[in-house]
């Protein structure tokens, strides 16, 4: 298995060829499945044709990779390329339907052995600059999914690393271009799991700004166009002038986390 990368950087994806089917992984929503790659990694794999469609695997993508770019950790992105045989040794149709309906290349995370579950730590301080970096990303990208109940936070190596972003820029699936809704108030950010031990979200701003503006073409550029519907570059321009306006309107986003209550 590939070792955990250091996240400074944010490069093209790897293609890796899914050489065996291992398990499925029933605590995801959309039936991610554990699978062998031909270059000995084992890998969480989220498949194309699962309910949620290619625009979460598009958010994965982008949210991931501006995340590692921006110094926060996530585990090793790859392209997974599936052959639909692939699951025929699998029992459960359900899997096998879903294999199936999944050809070509699909989202592979890094798999984290004996990664625990995450839990706010009671005997010590969790540091707040991390949790403000990460609150304050997270809003950048409107992920919904960072909650008490499922806080998609792993623990590994005594570090926190991120996983499971298909529910950020989660308004790419309503009726409106995706950057139209840049500015759209996000309440439901605010129950956010390390918003109550983050420090200064302005301050997390001024730290990662940079690095996400710079993050954001090759992030797109890494998206398979076959995941971006008819018209791709449509697609990535939508998503780049989302996340620039959400930038640029930050000092809004963060008045809303710290408001009256934070």
């Amino acid at each position: 298995m590939p070792g955990a990368p250091t996240p400074e950087t944010s490069t093209p994806l790897r293609e890796v060829e899914a050489i065996r089917y291992v398990t499925a992984l029933r605590e995801g929503g959309s039936l991610p499945g554990l699978v062998e790659g031909d270059d000995d990694g084992t890998w969480v794999v989220k498949f194309r044709g699962a309910g949620q469609g290619p625009g979460a695997l598009v958010a994965e993508v982008v949210a991931g990779e501006i995340a590692r770019h921006a110094g926060l950790p996530v585990p090793e992105l790859v392209l997974v390329d599936i052959a639909p045989e692939l699951g025929q040794a699998e029992p459960d149709p359900e899997i096998q339907e879903l294999i199936e309906a999944s050809p070509g290349l699909n989202l592979g995370m890094d798999f984290l052995p004996g990664a625990l579950p995450f839990a706010l730590p009671t005997d010590e301080e969790f540091d707040p600059e991390l949790a403000a970096d990460i609150v304050f990303f997270d809003a950048l990208v409107t992920n919904i999914d960072r909650t008490p109940r499922n806080p998609n936070l792993l623990t590994w190596h005594g570090r926190t690393w991120l996983i499971d972003h298909g529910a950020a820029f989660y308004r790419q699936h309503g009726a409106v271009p995706l950057a139209e809704t840049a500015t759209s108030p996000t309440p439901v950010l605010r129950d956010h799991v390390l918003l109550p031990v983050a420090g200064p979200l302005a301050e997390a701003g001024e730290r990662l700004t940079a690095a996400v503006e710079g993050a954001i073409d090759p992030a797109l550029a890494a998206v398979p166009e076959g995941w971006l519907g008819d018209d791709p570059e449509a697609r990535r321009e939508d998503f780049a002038l989302f996340l620039q306006r959400r930038l640029g309107a930050r000092d809004v986003f963060i008045a809303e986390l710290e408001g009256e209550d934070g």
